[in-house]
């Protein structure tokens, strides 16, 4: 297996990074459209995804990913990464665009502000115990297409955690807390896509 992009333009990649290196996996900081070559996978962590979106546009990056994304590459996005995988968005700027790929509706700053940011322990579909986790100017998937499969949902039913092919979308942050499961999971899906034995 190839290794895994991180895109690392804003937010917290660096966290990312750091979980990569402790379970073994070669990363590659993705800053130009050069940096996706070879890549079997891609995280695009939390910030500000309105930011995000203005980066990826000014670094030449938004339409290798959509292609990529297209093409079958697995894909995980965190936080503001939710946001940007999404198909459709709520509580942006008018101009806001996003990667697409996740039938999905997410809702920007669901919970609030950054003093509205809490720890909770969850569930998550395909990891066999809780993972305590963070959830920091979280977004929340208020609608769920028919092909989605929901992972994970905070105990008032609220969905925080979905997949769609090779794509993972989650609201919190597990890189914040320690926790490693996620990434692990992810590392799985890029181990047996299509996108990976075949590039």
């Amino acid at each position: 297996m190839g290794p895994i992009g991180v895109l690392c333009l804003q937010g917290d990649f660096r966290e990312h990074l750091a979980v990569l290196a402790e379970l073994g996996i070669p990363s590659v900081r993705v800053r130009k459209p050069s940096d996706l070559t070879g890549i079997a996978g891609l995280i695009i962590p939390g910030g500000e995804s309105t930011v995000i979106d203005k980066l990826t546009k000014i670094y030449d990056l938004r339409d290798p990913i959509k292609k990529l994304i297209q093409s079958g590459l697995p894909v995980f996005g965190t936080c503001a990464g939710l946001i940007m995988l999404s198909d459709r968005f709520t509580g942006g700027p008018a101009d806001q665009e996003s990667f697409g790929g996740l039938d999905v509706t997410t809702s920007r700053n669901a919970f609030g502000s950054q003093t509205d940011s809490f720890e909770t322990v969850l569930d998550f579909a395909g990891i066999p115990n809780p993972i305590n986790v963070a959830f920091i100017r979280a977004p929340l998937v208020t609608e769920v297409g028919a092909g989605v499969q929901v992972l994970a949902s905070l105990d008032d039913g609220k969905v925080v955690g979905v997949r769609q092919g090779n794509l993972l979308g989650i609201s919190f942050h597990p890189e914040v807390t320690g926790v490693t499961e996620v990434h692990k999971y992810f590392v799985e899906m890029c181990k047996t896509a299509n996108f990976a034995r075949i590039n």
